[in-house]
């Protein structure tokens, strides 16, 4: 890992660390000048980040849609420093600024011995919110392991300490096998997988490729789906942490008509923060057969 390739992620990692440590007005400061700059010098996640906000929100002007782009980008800046954050730093430090909702959902659920399948958005604030969420609940993770090696080795060492388990995305037997031992397991069907893994289904009014995973694992399971939302309110100081209620009649043996409910449940969450989604990944990359390319 001493190689010169990586100097620049050991460079990253560095920033990461001194960033954690910032006093928490600086740490705003850096975030918003590290969106604005992106914005500005971005330019293909900026085109992908402004045609995601036209998809979805046709009912906004111009103005107000130029707006919410640069309030994405300032807000996902800002992310990266509470990402430093929660990588870097024992969340104990920051219980004092949660509001945590809907605890009892999983409460009950872990009284029972339950395991269950969480589902996750993408938010800017989503490594955080994970660190945060260790201060009251453990649960497993499923992720895409990062390409480069030292980072994933530094990714996957940050976030030990608040994930029983990280699961790679492919391992659908171990997801399973965890639920069914017990775990809850955070898992995030709001990115596009591309078409052999996905159903078509809208997203904000648009037929977005949804995995099938989510339905599927609550069948080979029997365990509930409780989905997990994570914001910073807008005193930019405090965060809110909620369950919502166990997915009811879930699944329901129709695969597209699962895909739209989580949606549905991830489209709500984001519709209340969403300047803190992360517009800049090209969630609608794979189209129905006959529609063109939208990036």
């Amino acid at each position: 890992m001493s190689h010169p390739r990586f100097w620049p992620v050991w460079l990253a990692i560095g920033a990461m660390y001194v960033a954690a440590w910032l006093p928490w007005g600086m740490k705003l400061r850096v975030g918003r000048l590290i969106g604005l700059s992106a914005r500005r010098l971005a330019r293909r996640r900026r085109h992908i980040t402004e045609t995601n906000i036209r998809l979805c929100f046709p009912e906004l002007n111009d103005e107000q849609q130029a707006r919410l782009v640069r309030d994405t980008f300032i807000a996902n800046g800002i992310g990266i420093m509470e990402t430093a954050t929660g990588w870097c730093r024992d969340p104990e430090h920051l219980r004092h600024r949660v509001t945590f909702k809907g605890q009892e959902h999983m409460a009950r659920l872990q009284a029972e011995g339950k395991g269950a399948l969480i589902i996750g958005v993408h938010f800017s604030t989503l490594d955080l919110g994970a660190a945060l969420h260790s201060l009251y609940f453990r649960a497993d993770a499923v992720q895409r392991p990062h390409d480069n090696p030292l980072f994933a080795r530094f990714m996957g060492r940050a976030r030990d300490p608040y994930f029983d388990a990280i699961i790679d995305r492919h391992d659908l037997r171990g997801v399973v096998r965890r639920i069914k031992a017990g775990h809850g397991v955070w898992y995030s069907p709001d990115q596009d997988f591309g078409r052999e893994a996905s159903v078509f289904a809208p997203f904000f009014g648009v037929p977005a490729a949804t995995v099938k995973m989510t339905s599927r694992i609550a069948r080979m399971t029997g365990a509930p789906v409780i989905p997990l939302v994570f914001h910073r309110n807008p005193d930019n100081r405090t965060y809110t942490l909620e369950y919502l209620p166990p997915l009811a009649d879930f699944p329901s043996g129709d695969e597209v008509a699962d895909a739209t409910r989580v949606n549905a449940v991830i489209e709500r969450a984001i519709r209340k923060h969403p300047e803190q989604y992360l517009w800049l990944h090209r969630r609608f990359k794979t189209r129905p057969e006959g529609e063109s390319e939208l990036y």
